[in-house]
């Protein structure tokens, strides 16, 4: 399996473009099959197990979403963009496969996610019709959030501490991959839109951020609800704690802001923080479990006792 190259775990370096020496690998990895999932996987949190459960039941329809709107581009693109835009397609359909196997353990665990599927279909029933480049600049919204979030997801192992060891395995794949092929519907942006002007292409983009923006976090709001009410919990308190998970701790709403702004400054690109040492590092980290659970599998040899 090719690994990611070696970078320092230093500050991101700065950059205005993707850079050259990216290689976008493909993971073919499979996660919890012969596994059963607790109801409260995430350390017996309900509040954190609902989070990623309602972002989990969006991923197989969303990235199918993102795949065919960044396709959709990809004629006469440069043959670098090509293949990364190959690349990306495989890692896309892979994270879908293992949210959909993720997904089916959320139910088995006695959740009904039918609603929020139903939520999911009508927001991409809206999609149909449109221009395709507005397909691309939501894409490139929704690709971003991913990618700050799989930041978060990787920088502060806190997040996923507390989950068990399959799921937080998943989770961190599925983030090293967004990380690594985050610039991938942005550049495909620009040469779709080469010939706007910058006001253009900044005005657009940023209309689409906000209305993405407000969707993203009222609907996983209300499937996070959805779910906590299924186990019981409803009520302001459980809305308060919501709210604190969100923006106290782990606060990954809180941490994301500054990135999620950044998205509106002159001169963006998302590799202008390159943050391909989180790669690198949790790439060492699942190969470390990998170790540890192969050996633990192995048969052990009998003790010697010496002879009387």
């Amino acid at each position: 399996m090719n690994a990611p190259q070696s970078f320092s775990a230093s500050a991101p370096a700065r950059r205005k473009h993707t850079p050259a020496d990216l290689e976008l690998i493909v993971r073919d990895r499979r996660f919890g099959r012969a596994a059963t999932q607790d109801r409260w996987w995430m350390g017996g949190d309900p509040i954190g197990t609902a989070f990623y459960n309602a972002l989990s039941v969006t991923f197989p329809k969303g990235e199918a979403f993102f795949v065919e709107s960044v396709k959709a581009f990809r004629e006469g693109t440069p043959e670098r963009l090509q293949n990364e835009i190959r690349a990306f397609v495989k890692q896309e359909v892979n994270h879908s496969r293992e949210h959909v196997a993720f997904n089916r353990r959320v139910v088995d665990a006695g959740y009904d996610v039918t609603n929020l599927e139903v939520k999911v279909d009508e927001a991409l029933a809206l999609t149909k019709g449109r221009p395709q480049i507005a397909n691309l600049a939501s894409t490139m919204a929704l690709e971003h959030f991913t990618a700050i979030i799989a930041q978060q997801l990787l920088a502060n192992p806190r997040h996923l501490d507390s989950a068990d060891a399959e799921s937080r395995q998943l989770w961190r794949w599925h983030a090293m991959e967004e990380i690594e092929h985050k610039g991938v519907a942005y550049d495909t942006w620009l040469h779709a839109t080469r010939d706007w002007s910058r006001w253009q292409r900044w005005k657009v983009k940023s209309l689409v951020m906000l209305v993405v923006t407000k969707n993203f976090v009222e609907n996983r709001a209300k499937g996070m609800l959805e779910l906590l009410a299924q186990d019981g919990l409803s009520g302001p308190k459980i809305w308060a704690k919501l709210v604190w998970y969100a923006l106290g701790r782990p606060g990954m709403l809180r941490k994301i802001i500054l990135p999620w702004i950044s998205y509106f400054m002159p001169g963006f690109h998302p590799w202008k923080h390159d943050d391909r040492y989180l790669i690198q590092l949790a790439e060492s980290d699942y190969q470390d479990a990998v170790m540890d659970k192969t050996a633990s599998t192995k048969p052990q040899a009998p003790a010697l006792v010496p002879a009387e």
